[in-house]
């Protein structure tokens, strides 16, 4: 009768043990980030040090001097701010467009910046911060050629003859290489050069993001964005963040909302491109 009542009890307590409900850590901290191995929130602050993953070649955003080798650009004074605010330094991961995502994914960094746009591939491997600002894919062509292009729809571009060029492993060469068919595309490996592929004649048209266009016409007279106030596509950029770590998302949230609506954001974005225009 009392090994009876003993299982029992036992049968019992395993019932009521599994209806119970989950602890709130279990299932988070995915990557290595998160409550059940601490949030970034936390840990940032005391080590005194944020990783920030930038591929440095994507001026206005992030910019890498290759003689003195610090970065620069709109973004790197976001990270900076955002380090400052938790009481560290940023301390650079240098990676490329292909690998970006991946490495906030591993954990090599504990955010990515540098005008990366929200995707839904890439929301699969991280977070995404509230948007800094909307963007869309534009065209950039030789001023002289502007007319060739008319209007610079896809049908105007998307022709025999005309050299689209591309950076390797973004969504610059994603919408490319989906919308050209006609046209040649050429792969140029360094972002921080492409422009002037097309300046020199090498290329004809290169399509990314309209704040791109608009910054890299003001700092070379011979090349005109087209119609970057009515982009092809509806983008935004914002900071990639490690899956699981809610807390820290949160705080990178606030942080984002609040530049973005206290005139920081503008007043960075100000100091690169100048006032929006049509050019």
């Amino acid at each position: 009768m009392k090994r009876a009542a003993t299982l029992s009890a036992l049968v019992c307590l395993l019932a009521v043990t599994a209806a119970a409900p989950a602890s709130p850590d279990t299932g988070r901290g995915n990557g290595g980030h998160g409550s059940r191995h601490g949030s970034l929130l936390d840990s940032v602050p005391k080590a005194g040090v944020l990783k920030v993953c930038t591929t440095g070649d994507y001026r206005p955003f992030t910019h890498l001097d290759p003689k003195d080798k610090t970065y620069s650009g709109i973004d790197i004074k976001m990270a900076e701010d955002l380090a400052e605010s938790l009481d560290a330094k940023p301390k650079y991961v240098a990676t490329t467009w292909a690998n970006l995502t991946k490495d906030v994914a591993a954990g090599r960094c504990d955010i990515a910046v540098g005008g990366v746009s929200i995707t839904l591939p890439r929301a699969r491997q991280v977070y995404f911060s509230e948007p800094t600002r909307e963007d869309g894919k534009t065209p950039i062509v030789r001023c002289a050629d502007k007319e060739k292009f008319g209007e610079g729809t896809l049908a105007d571009i998307d022709k025999a003859g005309t050299t689209v060029i591309v950076n390797p492993g973004g969504t610059n060469e994603q919408f490319a290489r989906a919308h050209i068919k006609q046209a040649t595309i050429k792969q140029h490996p360094e972002n921080t050069t492409i422009f002037q592929e097309i300046i020199e004649g090498r290329a004809d048209v290169m399509m990314t993001d309209a704040s791109e266009t608009r910054y890299q016409a003001k700092i070379h007279p011979e090349l005109c964005s087209l119609h970057p106030d009515k982009p092809f596509t509806f983008s935004e950029k914002a900071y990639a963040l490690p899956r699981g770590d809610e807390e820290f998302k949160e705080y990178v949230d606030q942080f984002t909302h609040l530049a973005t609506h206290d005139g920081t954001y503008a007043g960075y974005e100000a100091e690169w491109m100048g006032a929006p225009s049509g050019s």
